[in-house]
């Protein structure tokens, strides 16, 4: 169980940064609930982007316009 945590830890640290985000162009239509999607939106002011969080059944998911540090988003963009 040690070497499998040391060797996530390792790949944290060779890798790309743990904390980075990848900004999405659309929103996903499956949300796990309390995850999190940034998502890259025109009804967000320049600089920031929409950070939607997933909700339970019955509940509507939160959506709230939010400024990234460049060290936390990531450049790349993924298609849902």
């Amino acid at each position: 169980m040690r070497i499998l945590v040391s060797a996530v830890a390792l790949s944290c640290l060779v890798g790309l940064p743990c904390s980075a985000q990848t900004i999405l162009k659309s929103e996903p239509l499956m949300l796990a609930p309390y995850e999190v999607a940034f998502v890259k939106d025109v009804s967000c002011p320049s600089g920031k982007v929409l950070k939607v969080t997933g909700a339970i059944r019955g509940l509507h998911r939160r959506r709230a316009c939010v400024a990234l540090a460049g060290e936390q988003a990531s450049l790349a963009t993924a298609t849902p």
